[in-house]
């Protein structure tokens, strides 16, 4: 998130953006090892991790998800380059992608 953030503010919004999926993928990942005792999957889709880890997510969880999912396409797949959204967009997922970390957090 530190580098998201670092990214965001100067102005690399998509390449801050690619970041945020990035951090709720790896909390869902350590969520995966501690319920399921066993290596997460070779997997960046944090529903399926989610799923195979008993995680329901809320309706609300559940969008901030899939709009971010989006964006940790660029730096895997260079061919695919989303649109770089608005400043207020970009801060509002950044903002609501810490709070679905913090959400996350509670967990472990």
């Amino acid at each position: 998130m530190e580098t998201a953030d670092i990214l965001i503010q100067n102005k690399k919004y998509v390449q801050g953006l690619f970041f945020c999926p990035l951090s709720i993928e790896k909390i869902t990942k350590a969520l995966f090892a501690k319920v399921n005792e066993q290596i997460p999957p070779k997997s960046h889709d944090i529903f399926y991790l989610a799923n195979r880890s008993a995680i329901v997510l809320p309706e609300e969880k559940q969008i901030i998800v899939q709009i971010l999912m989006k964006y940790q396409l660029e730096g895997r797949y260079p061919e695919y380059y989303p649109k770089s959204p608005s400043q207020e967009l970009v801060t509002k997922y950044f903002f609501e992608t810490k709070n679905l970390l913090e959400w996350f957090k509670t967990m472990l």
